[in-house]
C-alpha cells in the first residue's frame, strides 16, 4: 500500500457527525487511525479526527482488507465508502456515531507514522509530563486535549460577542513597551536601533488601557498575551492570557454585574449555573474565617476566634498567647473524631512545616472528651471549646494560637488539607466569591517602607482617604478580586483619576518625583488633561477554562505551555543565539 496524493479529493463528512439518518449515503472521511482490529477476513478500523471517531469495516474484497490490515495507528488516509447501519448488538451507546458505520470500497494512505512514543487512543494510560510537552503535536490529538482546546475556543468566542453586545471595542495595546516593573520581573527585548536600550513585554496592559479612558474609549477590552519572569507552579505560566477590560464612570457595582453576567454565559457553556449576585466578603473577614484571601466556600469548616473558652485556663501557652494580644483560633471537622493519632499527627506535623508552634486537637468520641491538651487544659475547658465551636459527638476540633493573621492563614492551609482529604471538594460545584476592601498598602520590613498591595494606581475606599497621610497601614482599596473554588480568576480594582493622589501616592511608596516621572512620566502628565473616573478588572483565561474544563493545571488548556522551569520541550526555547545577532544588538555571550 503505497503513500498516495490527496488530488481533488474532499472530505464531505467528519469522523463525529455520521448518524443513522445517512444510513446509504457514500461518504469520503479523512483523518488519522486511532485503532485497527483485524478478525481475519474482516478489519475494523476507527478514524478519528477534532469532532470524533468513526467505525470504518473493510470486507468487500481481499484488496481492501489487506490494505487495512497494513495500517497502524496515527496513519492518515482517506476512506470512500458507504454508510451502514451496525448490528443492533454491535452499537455501541458511547460513541455519537455509535449506530452506524462506514463500509469502505476504498482506503488511499495519505502518510505513514512512526510509532508514537505514548499511547494516543489509550486516555488511560498514565504519560509523563515531559513527555507530553515534548511531542505536545501527538498529546494535542489525544481526545481529552482537543476538548480542551475546543473549550477555550468557544469560550473566547462568548466572551467577545459578550462584551460586543454590552458595547465594548477590541482595542490592542502594545506588545513592546517601557519597563514598569509591577511587583514580577519583566521580560526584556534589546532594541538594535537604540543600543543599550530595551523594551519590556507588558506585564499587564494597565497603564495603556487608562489610557484609552483618558483618551475616551468609555469601554475597553482586550484578549490578550502578557508576560512575567517568576517562579512558576501549575497555576502560572511565564505567558498567560488575561480578559483585560475598563470602563469609564465605573463603579464597584458596575464592574461586578459586568462580570457575573459574562460568567453565567461561560458557565453555560458546560452545563453550569450558579447563583448572583456573587458573594462579597471584605478581605479581613475573608482572612478571619477562611484564612486565605482567596478561599474555597465548598468544604464549609469556617475558623472561629475561640479565645473566649480558654479565658481563665491553666493552659499556660493559650493564655500567655492571649495575654501577649494573639488568639486561640481552630475550626470543627464533622466527622472527624475517627482520625487516627497517626492522622492527628501528620496535621501536628503539617501545622509545623506552616509556622505554627504547634496543633492541639480535640474532639466529642462515644460520648467521652478527649484532646492532646486535656491534661494541661481540663476538661471542662476543652469541653466549653468543643461547645463553643459547635463540635458534636464525632467531631475533631483542630486549635491553633498566635497572632491573628499568621494563624487564620495556618488554619486556612490546614482547612484545604482535611477538605482534599474528606473529598470536600465537589469538581462540579462553582462557588463564587467576590473579595473586597484590599489593604492599601503592605509593610516591607526589611526596606522600612510600604508596598502597593495590588499596584500604585488603586483608588483608596473614600472613607479611608484621610488616611493616607495620616495612618497609611489602615487604608483600604477600592480594589477587588474575583475567586472561584478556591482560585483567583481576576482581579481589578477602581483606578485614581486624580493627579493629586497619584502623586502622593507615589510619595507614600517613597518614590522620588524623579523615579516616577522616569517610570510613569507619560501616564502622570495624561492625567492632567481631563481624567474621567474608571475602574476595570483583568480575569485569568487560562484559570477560567481550566475550571470550567476542570483540569488541575493550567498547562493542559494551553497549546504550547512552558514548563515550571519556564521552557519550551518541542521548540527548545529559551536557547543560545549566535554571535552575529548578539554583536547586532551590541551584547556579549556569557
Amino acid at each position: 500500500m503505497n503513500i498516495s496524493p490527496l488530488g481533488a479529493l474532499a472530505r464531505t463528512h467528519t469522523a463525529g457527525e455520521l448518524t443513522t439518518a445517512d444510513v446509504g449515503t457514500e461518504v469520503v472521511l479523512l483523518g488519522w487511525v486511532h485503532r485497527v482490529r483485524d478478525l481475519g477476513s474482516l478489519v475494523f478500523v476507527d478514524l478519528r479526527d477534532r469532532h470524533g471517531l468513526t467505525q470504518v469495516v473493510a470486507r468487500e474484497n481481499e484488496t481492501l482488507v489487506a490494505d487495512a490490515k497494513r495500517l497502524r495507528s496515527e496513519f492518515v488516509i482517506a476512506v470512500i465508502g458507504t454508510v451502514v447501519a451496525r448490528a443492533a448488538d454491535a452499537v455501541n451507546a458511547k460513541m455519537k456515531t455509535g449506530e452506524i458505520e462506514v463500509d469502505a470500497r476504498e482506503l488511499r494512505l495519505l502518510n505513514e507514522a512512526k510509532v508514537p512514543p505514548f499511547s494516543i487512543s489509550n486516555e488511560e494510560a498514565p504519560i509523563a509530563e515531559e513527555m507530553r510537552l515534548r511531542y505536545r503535536y501527538l498529546d494535542l490529538r489525544r481526545p481529552r486535549m482537543q476538548h480542551n482546546l475546543a473549550l477555550r475556543h468557544r469560550a473566547t468566542m462568548e466572551i467577545r460577542k459578550y462584551f460586543d453586545e454590552h458595547g465594548f471595542l477590541e482595542i490592542e495595546t502594545p506588545m513592546l513597551t517601557k519597563s514598569t516593573p509591577e511587583g514580577a520581573r519583566d521580560y526584556l527585548v534589546p532594541s538594535r536601533v537604540h543600543p543599550g536600550e530595551f523594551y519590556a513585554l507588558p506585564q499587564s496592559p494597565q497603564i495603556f488601557k487608562q489610557i484609552l479612558m483618558i483618551s475616551g474609549m468609555d469601554r475597553y477590552f482586550q484578549i490578550v498575551k502578557c508576560f512575567r519572569d517568576e517562579d512558576l507552579r501549575s497555576d502560572r505560566q511565564p505567558e498567560f492570557t488575561q480578559v483585560d477590560l475598563e470602563i469609564s464612570f465605573a463603579t464597584e457595582e458596575l464592574v461586578f454585574t459586568t462580570i457575573e453576567l459574562l460568567m453565567d454565559r461561560l458557565l453555560a457553556l458546560v452545563g453550569k449555573s450558579t447563583p448572583r449576585p456573587f458573594t462579597r466578603l471584605p478581605y479581613s473577614e475573608a482572612i478571619a474565617r477562611y484564612g486565605s484571601d482567596k478561599p474555597d466556600l465548598r468544604p464549609g469548616m469556617e475558623i472561629q476566634d475561640l479565645s473566649a473558652a480558654f479565658a481563665g485556663s491553666s493552659f499556660s501557652v493559650f493564655r500567655d498567647v492571649v495575654a501577649a494580644g494573639g488568639e486561640i483560633r481552630g475550626f470543627v471537622v464533622r466527622g472527624g473524631a475517627s482520625y487516627s493519632r497517626k492522622d492527628l499527627d501528620e496535621l501536628t506535623d503539617a501545622a509545623k512545616g506552616l509556622g505554627a508552634s504547634g496543633l492541639v486537637w480535640a474532639r466529642n468520641a462515644a460520648g467521652a472528651v478527649q484532646s492532646s491538651a486535656l491534661k494541661v487544659a481540663g476538661e471542662d475547658t476543652i469541653r466549653r471549646a468543643l461547645d463553643t465551636a459547635g463540635a458534636g459527638e464525632g467531631d475533631l476540633l483542630l486549635l491553633a494560637a498566635g497572632k491573628h493573621e499568621p494563624t487564620s492563614k495556618v488554619l486556612g492551609a490546614l482547612r484545604l488539607t482535611v477538605a482534599k482529604t474528606e473529598n470536600l471538594l465537589d469538581p462540579d460545584r462553582f462557588e463564587f466569591l467576590w473579595v473586597v476592601d484590599f489593604p492599601m498598602f503592605e509593610w516591607l520590613e526589611e526596606e522600612g517602607r510600604y508596598e502597593f498591595m495590588h499596584h500604585p494606581f488603586t483608588a483608596p475606599l473614600e472613607s479611608d482617604a484621610p488616611l493616607l497621610e495620616t495612618d497609611q497601614g489602615r487604608a483600604r482599596a477600592r480594589a477587588y478580586d474575583l475567586v472561584l473554588n478556591g482560585s483567583e480568576i481576576a482581579g481589578g480594582s477602581i483606578r485614581i483619576h486624580d493627579q493629586a493622589i497619584q502623586r502622593l501616592i507615589f510619595k507614600l511608596l517613597k518614590m522620588s518625583d524623579e523615579e516616577a516621572k522616569l517610570r510613569f512620566g507619560f501616564f502622570v502628565d495624561a492625567l492632567e488633561y481631563g481624567t474621567p473616573p474608571h475602574g476595570g478588572i483583568a480575569l485569568g483565561l487560562d484559570r477560567i477554562v481550566a475550571l470550567l474544563s476542570g483540569e488541575p493545571s493550567i498547562r493542559d488548556v494551553i497549546a504550547f505551555p512552558k514548563t515550571a522551569q519556564a521552557q519550551d520541550l518541542m521548540a527548545g526555547a529559551p536557547s543560545a543565539v549566535n554571535e552575529k545577532q548578539l554583536r547586532e544588538l551590541k551584547l556579549r555571550g556569557l
